[in-house]
């Protein structure tokens, strides 16, 4: 009896995770299953039934998955998937009175974001409530007191809230299965077994990729096909996700990164700056691990995932970043977010009712109206522009949508402070980036002048280490303009060419600039990033009730180490000390910048390997990879959003 409790009870404190044995025992069970499922498929009436069988069958199996990892949440996954079923049967027989379908579209939002609201945001309007009006609201958990009315035992805590894995992923799921019905992209799915299994399918449950229906439902009629090539790629894939996350996100979590931004101020600056930027290859290895995992298992299934990730940190500028980076969740944002904002057409009263709140938010965040009037001189600034340059229209339009979305995609990551601030940074980010690329080169050296200018004059007068760590890195980015700038005006006065027609070797060179400047600008933006990275990280994994005040400790006794006095004698003994952490770090930022055609190029010669071969090499990998796992599973990163 306690075997089978511990198989099919849930347990906290060991959810199915793709890194444990036990979700590989689990897994090879329900494949075996499916395999006697789908065996004996054929062509007619057989086919569709089997195609059916299968469909309801995962679709149980995901429920299952769901209820291993969060328990009676299971309950509200139910919910939303019946309850967006209904609606959009309702959306789409209305399709030709566009006002009752409209209605009914709302009615699924209003009840999609609620319960995404009460669960993952209840501690941060409470606070907001609370530091706005001085009030003393304590959050109520009103399903746990109702769960208790039935149970007569107490069970559930109702002053806590406890937020239900992958709430995030499967509510912007439906969410975007009702809207497109309203649109007219899709049709609604007849069958709610179907639809069950489409919204719960458990590779992509609790961490994404976020699936559009139109891509996924018309999968679900298909007979199965597994190809030789297919099969190795998806066995590549696994291993490839197994590999960056234990290896690489697992042990540099452990060995440094938790260490410091645990206990900042017991390390150094350099020690510091290291973790910070070793934090940033291991978020991307965790996610994008969790994704190679899902799209090789859904991929032994004879299903498809979107990718998700693209060698983001390859990315020239933070617009291209948030196109590499979680690309399911900017295609949503972009489809359901920016363009009803008005995307670079219009700033509608959207545009306006989201600047007013983000004043308002600026407001209790500062404590101060400064925050409110640098909002609303921003708005007049932009309204004056759209008018006396109605040829840069589009692009104000862009970049105040732009910035709304990414405020608002912080904010979907978690519910403190920390998310909105690094959400915003992305976004101011984004904004300078597209003016500087539109500004001509004396322009542009100008600002960067008179902007260190100011930093070393402000440092001189209040040497505060945040005023430190930007003079540092202005200067150098200031480097690196002067010599953008330099070979600007050499190319301008035609000096460049005459040097080439008189040294017939510099004809060989003329692509080199182009490679230093891609390099150059691919630093640049990885380090802004990272930057920003220390917000979105000093929250993460946090008790909502203390979220904002750790977080914001945190970070700032970070950029006071990293700011402050540096003592570089303990560079070489950290460096030799952890010298495993360093190689792993370096190895793996080597690999994420290799050329793509070389990594498909090594990826598709191991899903052609005979299949001996191929059965050494996963022996062999799985055995360095299990030099890697820690005492105790470290959970994916985005099972908290």
């Amino acid at each position: 009896m306690e075997f089978f409790k511990h198989i099919f009870a849930f347990n906290q404190d060991s959810p199915l995770l793709f890194t444990q044995f036990y979700f590989w025992a689990f897994f090879a069970l329900v494949y075996a299953l499916f395999a006697l499922i789908i065996q004996y498929g054929c062509h007619g009436e057989q086919s569709r039934k089997r195609m059916h069988l299968r469909n309801v069958y995962l679709m149980f199996v995901s429920w299952f998955f769901y209820y291993k990892t969060s328990g009676l949440f299971l309950l509200i996954l139910l919910f939303v998937t019946c309850s967006d079923w209904l609606i959009a049967q309702q959306v789409y027989r209305n399709r030709e009175r566009r006002n009752r379908a409209k209605a009914w579209l709302i009615l699924s939002v209003v009840i999609d974001l609620g319960i995404l609201v009460y669960f993952k945001y209840a501690y941060f309007f409470t606070n907001m409530v609370n530091d706005l009006f001085g009030a003393s609201f304590r959050v109520f958990d009103i399903f746990a007191y109702v769960g208790n009315g039935f149970s007569e035992s107490g069970l559930f805590k109702v002053d806590q809230i406890v937020l239900p894995v992958g709430i995030s992923f499967f509510t912007f799921q439906v969410i975007s299965y009702t809207a497109d019905v309203f649109r007219g992209h899709i049709k609604p799915v007849k069958n709610l077994l179907d639809f069950g299994f489409y919204v719960a399918f458990f590779p992509q449950l609790v961490a994404g990729p976020i699936v559009r229906a139109a891509d996924f439902i018309p999968q679900l009629y298909k007979p199965f096909y597994l190809g030789r090539r297919q099969f190795g790629l998806a066995v590549f894939w696994i291993l490839n996700g197994l590999a960056k996350k234990i290896i690489l996100s697992d042990f540099l979590a452990v060995n440094i990164i938790d260490r410091v931004f645990g206990h900042p101020l017991l390390f150094s600056g350099f020690e510091n700056l290291f973790a910070l930027f070793a934090y940033s290859l291991q978020v991307y290895a965790d996610f994008s691990g969790y994704t190679d995992i899902a799209i090789g298992v859904a991929m032994l299934m004879g299903f498809y995932l979107p990718k998700n990730f693209n060698s983001p940190y390859k990315s020239q500028n933070p617009q291209e970043f948030w196109r590499r980076w979680h690309i399911s969740l900017g295609s949503w944002l972009k489809s359901y977010l920016y363009i009803p904002l008005g995307g670079n057409r219009s700033m509608g009263a959207g545009t306006v009712i989201w600047m007013i709140i983000i004043g308002l938010v600026t407001l209790v965040l500062t404590g101060s109206w400064w925050g409110l009037i640098v909002i609303a001189v921003l708005a007049a600034v932009i309204a004056w522009a759209t008018k006396r340059y109605p040829s840069h229209r589009k692009l104000l339009y862009a970049n105040l949508n732009s910035f709304i979305t990414q405020i608002l995609g912080g904010l979907w990551h978690g519910a403190s402070w920390n998310f909105v601030i690094w959400g915003g940074i992305n976004g101011i980010g984004m904004i300078v980036n597209k003016f500087w690329r539109i500004m001509n080169w004396h322009l542009r050296y100008c600002l960067m002048t008179a902007g260190l200018l100011v930093l070393l004059v402000w440092h001189m007068i209040d040497p505060e280490p945040v005023i430190n760590m930007f003079a540092v890195w202005t200067a150098i980015v200031w480097a690196g303009t002067l010599v953008r700038y330099v070979y600007f005006l050499l190319e301008e006065y035609g000096l460049l060419a005459k040097a080439r027609a008189a040294v017939p070797a510099m004809e060989h060179l003329r692509s080199l600039p182009g490679y230093m400047a891609t390099a150059w600008a691919v630093l640049q933006t990885f380090t802004f990033i990272t930057f920003t990275r220390l917000f979105f990280r000093s929250g993460s994994n946090l008790d909502p009730a203390t979220a904002n005040k750790v977080a914001w400790e945190t970070a700032k006794n970070m950029v006071n180490q990293i700011g402050g006095a540096w003592d570089n004698s303990i560079i070489a003994p950290f460096c030799h000390e952890y010298r495993t952490v360093v190689w792993a770090f370096v190895l793996g930022m080597i690999i994420h910048w290799l050329p793509a055609k070389w990594k498909q190029y090594y990826r598709l010669y191991f899903a052609r390997m005979p299949l001996p071969l191929m059965v050494g090499v996963v022996v062999v990998t799985i055995v360095v990879i299990y030099q890697f796992v820690m005492a105790e599973a470290q959970p994916f990163i985005y099972f908290q959003f």
